[in-house]
């Protein structure tokens, strides 16, 4: 019940949240696009429900400079103030709402990560993969890009052994506190977050 539940919440909400914030998408597309940020919208492969790969729908944040060879320069180098400002109010992340009419995204799960750091799972890490992704999180909502990988990782596994209406409905409250406030937007010394490499289980080491 609480599945079928939440999908048919997820759905009306973001039908919802679509048309009601279709001025405001329109609006950050224009000022996107006249502050250089060309094409305005990305996609990027994330894993999904299963372990399945989707395609995550973005604003874009930074420009696609290179340097002479063609190589994209480093996120902060690329990263725009207006795409500072996105990313801090995460407002670049209203898109994903097609993602959650589609079933690709819940508005509340384990945030879903780039589909390239699947193979680099240890076997506890693989249990994010038994729901629905979300937009939003407990981990996102106890520290964001703050916490390490592991602190992440062990926040969603609780999500997903934790998981009810109550408890999404918390977390819906306090991501909202966290949008206003722009908290932990980004790890420290990094544009962005560091790059996952791997936990030490999964790498097979002591």
């Amino acid at each position: 019940m609480y599945s079928w539940g939440k999908r048919l919440f997820d759905y009306c909400a973001a039908a919802a949240g679509l048309l009601l914030l279709a001025p405001l998408l329109l609006a950050v597309a224009v000022a996107a696009w006249l502050g250089g940020l060309r094409p305005v919208l990305f996609w990027q492969w994330r894993t999904g429900y299963r372990e399945q790969p989707f395609q995550v729908l973005k604003f874009r944040t930074m420009t696609q400079r290179t340097n002479a060879v063609g190589t994209l320069l480093p996120d902060a180098e690329r990263l725009t103030p207006l795409g500072e400002w996105l990313r801090r109010t995460s407002l670049d992340e209203l898109p994903q709402l097609w993602n959650v009419l589609r079933g690709e995204l819940s508005l509340v799960g384990p945030r879903p990560f780039i589909h390239s750091y699947l193979p680099l799972y240890s076997e506890a890490q693989r249990v994010r993969f038994r729901v629905r992704p979300g937009l939003t999180g407990w981990a996102q909502v106890n520290g964001r890009n703050a916490l390490s990988w592991e602190e992440k990782f062990a926040l969603d596994s609780w999500y997903v052994a934790n998981q009810s209406l109550a408890l999404d409905l918390r977390i819906l409250w306090r991501t909202l506190g966290r949008v206003l406030s722009g908290h932990a937007v980004s790890a420290a010394g990094h544009a962005t977050t560091a790059p996952f490499r791997g936990s030490k289980a999964a790498l097979g080491k002591e």
